[in-house]
């Protein structure tokens, strides 16, 4: 199984990290959607859709990168990161799947060391996430994705 994962990390690299953790269990690409390239989901059997949460939601450059190259039909799923809350996680990006008649096989998240805004002042909170043991989650998830195409 092909798969494609668009993603926006920046703040400590968190949801990174947990794509880096997935990308070893398979065939994975992974595609910074802030870099101007040419994209052709349509060779994917599977994209995600990954982001830390800003804001209480995924980056707003992800939604728009899925509503541009998303494929309609693609199956797809969601992972995120995030400090204190999840906030709407990844609504806006399942909002796109659903105009474009793409199954979501289904959503990922866990903590991330957060220093934004007043959580600088304490010295960040979910310091020490993503650990080992959300980054094995993740790989779990992701061979769970992977049973879908066997």
């Amino acid at each position: 199984m092909k798969t494609a994962i668009c993603h926006y990390s920046r703040h400590h690299g968190n949801t990174l990290k947990v794509l880096e953790a997935m990308a070893r269990e398979g065939d994975v690409d992974l595609i910074d959607v802030t870099t101007r390239q040419a994209v052709r989901l349509e060779d994917y059997d599977c994209i995600g859709f990954a982001s830390g949460i800003y804001g209480a939601t995924f980056h707003k450059a992800v939604a728009a990168f899925a509503r541009q190259y998303l494929p309609a039909g693609k199956p797809v799923f969601f992972v995120y990161t995030y400090g204190g809350a999840k906030g709407s996680g990844a609504r806006a990006v399942a909002v796109v799947a659903r105009e474009k008649n793409c199954p979501v096989l289904g959503e990922f998240s866990c903590k991330g060391y957060d220093t934004f805004g007043p959580f600088k002042l304490v010295g960040g909170i979910a310091k020490g996430h993503p650990d080992e043991k959300d980054l094995e989650k993740a790989r779990c998830f992701y061979r769970e994705i992977q049973e879908h195409f066997q």
